[in-house]
């Protein structure tokens, strides 16, 4: 029989069975200082930047190793509670919400870079370690990690999620770049995805295991360290804006360019309702039509011709207004617009909040979806300027809305169901890195189909039969006014 935890200020609600059987357990493994039940620590802790309501655990608990993680993991498992990992709460879809109650295991205490070869380009990293921690750590190395989703993310929570960002065009995504993965599973056995200690760039060894965990949004186990591919620091940077006179030729000259073999490190779009955002914002002056965002990363010669390919081809597109930089100061002048993206759109209304929400298609079908989307936030009188990693096919619409208006709220609850299945319809995905959590439920069963739907829920039973490990995400649409009522909070 499950034990139900039930978390006040202070322990004095709690039953003698709890307190001594559960609660006790947690701090003989922790320690005093690892367990919480205050109320807005457990607060911090059941909301990411999503706009889903806070679903706060009913205790969280702070581990400072695997071992420790492993017999939590136990406890929970004996007593029938949900497990909910927690690393920065910068996802976008409501996945780190106890939905359920249950025990949040927020990870941040464990942040060592545990291995780093140089030699072999791969280091090896605990849950609390970001990105920008990890390339800070690197600097003096020649090398660097460029997965970048915007956000200071921490790089397990990255391979939750499957991750990816502004440099996935060149450099890929987190599934791209994930050698192995320690995780620990619901009954607190600890897997090791690719063998302990394993790092090889490459394996026909068996089933993919490290794939299958990257991007199971804690559903299927707490990813405890993950070993990463590493880069060498380019020797030489380049950036570009450029304008154009319509999405098509934008979306063309991205196509061209990456037909012509031009190893871009990124191409991001923004259309014309996020550069008069950006405009606004930032004092900048840039033409109010769609512009992409570009950076080329290589030697000083092949630099050189990347950027003369690739302004030929923008230009022979009505490309126009071209402001190139090399030095690292005019480069962050012109990426600052991009970087600003989300603190502009909200500045469009203030007082508002602003909900991201992206799907992604082939290419080629990507400028018909941007333009009826943009009909579509007209028609439905919705502020939600666009930016996208245009060479992957991947855009976000950054939705504000009043919170306190219920109608704009359901619109736009209506909205970002239209988007995504207008993403299917064209071939594409309801996600391409924000990961499915709380409100793609329904639209994941749509995309993948009934096999696969059952195929996917056989893993989850193989590995979680108890349902404990982020229980009521991913796999489990509740019914049809469950993922509105979720979404219709902005706390």
């Amino acid at each position: 029989m499950a034990v139900m935890i039930r978390a006040t200020e202070n322990t004095a609600g709690f039953s003698k069975t709890v307190e001594d059987g559960v609660l006790s357990s947690f701090r003989s493994i922790c320690g005093e200082d690892g367990v919480s039940l205050g109320q807005a620590v457990r607060e911090q802790h059941g909301k990411d930047e999503s706009v889903h309501r806070c679903c706060p655990p009913d205790v969280v608990v702070f581990p400072r190793c695997v071992e420790e993680v492993s017999a939590l993991a136990r406890v929970c498992h004996s007593h029938r509670l949900p497990i909910i990992p927690f690393g920065t709460g910068t996802g976008l879809e409501g996945g780190v919400g106890a939905v359920k109650g249950g025990v949040c295991f927020s990870l941040r205490k464990m942040d060592a870079v545990l291995d780093l070869h140089p030699e072999d380009f791969d280091v090896t990293v605990e849950p609390g370690v970001t990105r920008k921690a990890l390339n800070a750590y690197l600097r003096d190395t020649g090398l660097w990690f460029p997965v970048d989703p915007g956000a200071d993310a921490s790089l397990c929570g990255m391979a939750a999620t499957s991750a990816s960002g502004t440099n996935a065009v060149r450099y890929g995504t987190m599934r791209e770049n994930v050698l192995n993965l320690e995780v620990v599973l619901a009954d607190g056995s600890v897997l090791h995805t690719a063998g302990k200690g394993r790092r090889p760039r490459k394996t026909a060894a068996g089933y993919n295991l490290t794939n299958l965990l990257v991007g199971s949004e804690g559903t299927l186990g707490i990813i405890t360290k993950t070993t990463l591919r590493l880069y060498g620091v380019p020797e030489a940077t380049a950036s570009a804006v450029c304008s154009f006179p319509s999405v098509q030729a934008a979306v063309d000259s991205t196509v061209q360019v990456l037909q012509a073999g031009v190893p871009i490190a990124r191409i991001e779009f923004l259309d014309d309702v996020m550069i008069d955002a950006c405009n606004r914002f930032s004092s900048l002056n840039y033409p109010v039509t769609p512009t992409l965002f570009l950076e080329f990363h290589g030697s000083e010669r092949s630099l050189e011709e990347q950027v003369s390919t690739t302004e030929e081809i923008t230009q022979s597109n009505g490309g126009a207004d071209f402001q190139w930089a090399r030095d690292a100061e005019t480069r962050s002048r012109l990426w600052k617009a991009r970087h600003d993206a989300w603190y502009a759109s909200l500045a469009l209304r203030p007082g508002c909040k602003a909900y991201a929400t992206d799907v992604c298609v082939p290419l080629s079908r990507l400028p018909q979806i941007i333009v009826e989307t943009k009909e579509d936030l007209i028609e439905n009188r919705l502020t939600g300027p666009i930016a996208g990693h245009v060479g992957d096919g991947n855009f976000h619409c950054v939705m504000v809305v009043n919170p306190d208006d219920p109608d704009e709220l359901h619109r736009v609850h209506l909205f970002t169901q239209r988007l995504a299945r207008r993403a299917l319809a064209m071939d594409g995905t309801c996600t391409g890195e924000h990961g499915v959590g709380l409100g793609k439920r329904s639209l994941l069963c749509e995309e993948m189909g009934d096999p696969a739907m059952r195929a996917m829920q056989s893993v989850k039973e193989a590995l979680d039969p108890l349902n404990l490990m982020n229980p009521g995400k991913v796999l489990q649409p509740g019914g049809p006014g469950d993922a509105q009522q979720l979404f219709l909070h902005l706390d």
